[in-house]
């Protein structure tokens, strides 16, 4: 949790909110390849792209 508070911490005090899309869209995407790495859910993800 410390790196999340730090790097909220960045963002605020030099006003680069334009990158939380960024890095919501990184953590979407790296949660998606977890998921697709064995589960039940990978047929379904693979569909999707």
């Amino acid at each position: 949790m410390s790196i999340i508070k730090e790097l909220w911490a960045f963002l605020r005090a030099r006003k680069k909110f334009w990158l939380w899309p960024i890095f919501i869209m990184m953590f979407l995407l790296g949660a998606l390849i977890v998921l697709a790495q064995g589960s039940a859910v990978a047929p379904f993800i693979y569909t999707l792209f």
